[in-house]
């Protein structure tokens, strides 16, 4: 694939090296059910595009997050180069899917950083289901 991934406490970290276009699941970007795990109810995940060169967005770029536990309400915030892009609450469900503006993410991008982070507040521990959560950035 075209990209590396970081796994620490709390963070997820991946760096495409091109851009992967389609739909992609977390597990063929090489995340595993046990990296999944999130104890304290808490998620931050960073995209980096640095260095991926020509590309284009996909139409609506798509992050779809799916988790087995049956969540009452989910806090979600997403930045691309340190600008709130979107900061919405899920009420209620296994998934939350996140549609972003391709042109304001086009308009935000740097020379050299393009970090897409997306932040994620769960009432309680969740786990990731790594084979149905999905991104769709590029096409």
């Amino acid at each position: 694939m075209s990209q590396e991934i970081q796994v620490n406490q709390g963070e997820l970290y991946v760096h495409f090296t091109k851009p992967t276009i389609g739909k992609v699941s977390f597990a063929d970007l090489g995340f595993k059910k046990e990296d999944l795990i999130l104890d304290g109810g808490f998620l931050r995940m960073v995209f980096d595009l640095e260095g991926i060169g020509e590309h284009e967005y996909y139409a609506v770029p798509t992050i779809e997050v799916e988790y087995t536990e049956n969540m009452a309400e989910t806090h979600w915030i997403c930045d691309f180069n340190e600008e709130t892009i979107l900061d919405k609450t899920d009420h209620y469900g296994h998934s939350t899917i996140i549609l972003m503006n391709r042109k304001k993410l086009a308009s935000l991008e740097h020379h050299h950083m393009n970090k897409l982070v997306l932040h994620a507040e769960f009432p309680d521990p969740a786990h990731l289901v790594p084979e149905k959560c999905f991104i769709n950035f590029f096409k």
